[in-house]
C-alpha cells in the first residue's frame, strides 16, 4: 500500500501529518574491512583493529573486499531491490577526530543497491509497504571517547573502515509504531540472509531517524535528523518525541530549522547537535583510488540462487503447510532460529499443537530465564516427545506443563521420565467411574445444583482432578460425569 495517511497527529490548532524516513546503518557481516585486510570482529583492545590503511598512512591504498560486494548484493536480492550493475565509489569530505583520512570511502551518485521494498505486518493484521530508495556501501568512522580522563577525549580506530551498508527508506512511515516494526522486519531480513548481525547494542546496526509535520496535503515541511539512534525502542522515543516538539513550534508560530540532532536515551528528549549539511557541503567527488565497481548479472543470479528462504516466504509457506494463523506464523518467522526449531519440533506432530508449546511455554520460559534460544536446555526432539504424550493420550496438558519443567531442569527423556515418575494419564474409565461416584456420593448439594446450573459440571471435573492428582483424562472425565449427572 501507498502511504496514504489515516494516521494525523492532533495539535491546538489543528491536525498534523507526520513524514517519517530512516537511514539504517548495517555493519556488513565479514572477516575483514571494506578496503583492508584488518579484522572487523567487535570487541577488542583500543585501536587493536587498525591497518596502516585504516590509520591513513601516507601512500596506503584502498583495496576492495569482494565479500563485502557481495553481501550488498544479498541484502539488496533480500530487499527485492534493483541490483546496479555499475556502482561507484566517492570522496565525502569532513573533518572529525574520529575520521583519520579527512574523508569518508562512500557511494554517492551511483550507490550498489537501488529501489526495492519491504512489507510490514502490522499488529492490525494490516500490512504496509514501505519503500526503499537506495542501499550503499562506506566504511564506519572510530569512536570518539570522552570519559576516559577529565581533560583528554581519546579516539579508538578499531570501528575505522568496517563495511556498512547505508539503506535509505522513503518518506513513506506516518507512525512510530511503523518505523519501529519497519527497523524490526529489516533487522529480520538481514539475519536471515547473514549480511548482518544486527546487534543494536554493539553498534552493528544503529538508525538516523529524519521527521517532519505537515498540514495534511501541503507540502513537505523541513526536517530533522536525529543521528545514531541504536534501539528500536530509543527509535520510537525520538519520533514520538520529535512531533510533538515540532507541532509545538510551528503552533507557536515558529519555524523548523533543518539540523542534526541527538537523542538522549535518559530523558527521552533529543538535543541541537549542528545544523544540517547539504550534498554540496561535503564536496563528494569520484574516489582517485578506486575503479568504478562492475559486476555481472551472471554473478547476481549465482548468489541469488544461493539465497536461504526469506522470513515473508516463509511465513506464506507455514501458513500453507502447516496450517498456521497469520498471526503465529508471523510470531515464528521473526527470529530464523525460532522458525527452524518450530519446524524441528512440529515435524510430522499436529503443528497447532506444537505452534502453541513452542509460542508459549518455550519462548515464554526463554524470556523469563533472559536466554537465547541457542541457550535453551530443551531440544527440539525433547518437546517433540512431550507433544507426542499428549498426542497419545498418556498425558494431560497439566501434566505436560509439569513434565516440561522437569525436562528443562534436569533434561532426559519425556517417555522414560513419565514411565518412571508414575505420571501416566489414568484413562481406566472404571478407576474415573470409582472416583465420580465418590464425588456425587460427597456432595449432593452440588449434584442438585448442577441440574439448574450445567456449568457448575466444572467443578466436578476440578474434584476428579485433584482427587485423580492431575491424572484422570479431561475428556473421559467430562463424558463420565455427563453421564451420572443426567446432562
Amino acid at each position: 500500500m501507498s502511504a496514504e495517511n489515516t494516521h494525523l497527529v492532533k495539535g491546538a490548532t489543528g491536525e498534523w501529518e507526520v513524514v517519517i524516513g530512516l537511514e539504517v546503518h548495517a555493519q556488513v557481516t565479514s572477516n575483514s574491512k571494506l578496503f583492508s585486510g584488518a579484522s572487523a570482529e567487535y570487541g577488542g583492545e583500543p585501536n587493536d583493529h587498525v591497518s596502516l590503511v585504516d590509520a591513513a598512512m601516507p601512500g596506503m591504498l584502498p583495496v576492495i573486499n569482494r565479500e563485502c560486494v557481495d553481501q550488498a548484493i544479498r541484502t539488496g536480492l533480500g530487499l527485492k531491490a534493483e541490483i546496479n550493475l555499475f556502482s561507484r565509489f566517492d570522496r565525502k569530505n569532513y573533518f572529525y577526530p574520529d575520521l583519520p583520512q579527512g574523508y569518508q570511502i562512500s557511494q554517492f551518485q551511483y550507490p550498489i543497491v537501488g529501489e526495492g521494498t519491504v512489507i510490514l505486518d502490522m499488529k492490525d493484521g494490516s500490512t504496509f509497504e514501505v519503500g526503499i530508495e537506495r542501499l550503499h556501501l562506506e566504511q564506519d568512522a572510530g569512536k570518539s571517547m570522552h570519559d576516559q580522563h577529565p581533560s583528554y577525549s581519546y579516539v579508538d580506530f578499531n570501528r575505522t573502515g568496517v563495511a556498512l551498508m547505508e539503506i535509505v527508506s522513503k518518506p513513506d512511515m506516518r507512525t512510530s509504531e511503523q518505523a519501529r516494526a519497519y527497523v524490526t522486519k529489516l533487522r529480520t531480513i538481514l539475519r536471515y540472509l547473514g549480511t548482518c548481525d544486527g546487534n543494536m547494542d554493539e553498534g552493528s546496526m544503529r538508525a538516523d531517524v529524519n521527521v517532519s509535520v505537515r498540514r495534511p496535503g501541503e507540502e513537505l515541511g523541513t526536517r530533522t535528523e536525529t543521528k545514531n539512534v541504536n534501539s528500536i525502542r530509543f527509535i520510537g522515543q525520538t519520533i514520538d518525541y520529535e512531533v510533538g516538539r515540532q507541532i509545538d513550534v510551528l503552533e507557536d508560530g515558529g519555524t523548523i530549522d533543518q539540523e542534526t540532532r541527538l537523542f538522549d536515551p535518559k530523558s527521552g528528549v533529543t538535543k541541537s547537535m549542528r545544523s544540517k549539511e547539504e550534498a554540496h557541503d561535503y564536496r563528494y567527488f569520484p574516489c582517485p583510488d578506486l575503479l568504478p565497481l562492475k559486476v555481472t548479472q551472471d554473478h547476481v543470479d549465482e548468489l541469488a540462487k544461493h539465497l536461504p528462504e526469506l522470513p515473508d516466504e516463509k511465513k506464506d509457506r507455514l501458513i500453507r503447510e502447516y496450517g498456521l494463523n497469520s498471526y503465529d506464523a508471523g510470531i515464528l518467522v521473526s527470529d530464523r532460529a525460532s522458525s527452524d526449531f518450530f519446524e524441528a519440533v512440529a515435524k510430522g506432530r499436529d503443528a497447532k499443537l506444537a505452534s502453541n508449546w513452542v509460542t508459549n511455554d518455550f519462548f515464554g520460559r526463554l524470556k523469563k530465564e533472559g536466554k537465547d534460544i541457542s541457550e535453551s536446555p530443551i531440544s527440539a526432539d525433547q518437546l517433540g516427545g512431550v507433544i507426542d504424550l499428549i498426542s497419545k493420550g498418556d498425558i494431560s496438558g497439566k501434566i505436560a506443563k509439569d513434565l516440561f519443567e522437569i525436562v528443562w531442569e534436569e533434561g532426559g527423556d519425556p517417555a522414560e521420565i513419565v514411565e518412571a515418575r508414575g505420571m501416566k494419564q489414568v484413562t481406566d474409565t472404571g478407576a474415573i467411574e470409582a472416583i465420580v461416584d465418590q464425588i456425587i456420593a460427597n456432595n449432593p448439594d452440588q449434584v442438585a445444583g448442577v441440574k439448574e446450573k450445567p456449568q457448575l459440571i466444572g467443578w466436578f471435573v476440578g474434584q476428579v482432578m485433584k482427587e485423580s492428582k492431575g491424572k484422570a483424562n479431561p475428556q473421559a472425565v467430562n463424558e463420565i460425569l455427563k453421564e451420572k449427572l443426567g446432562l
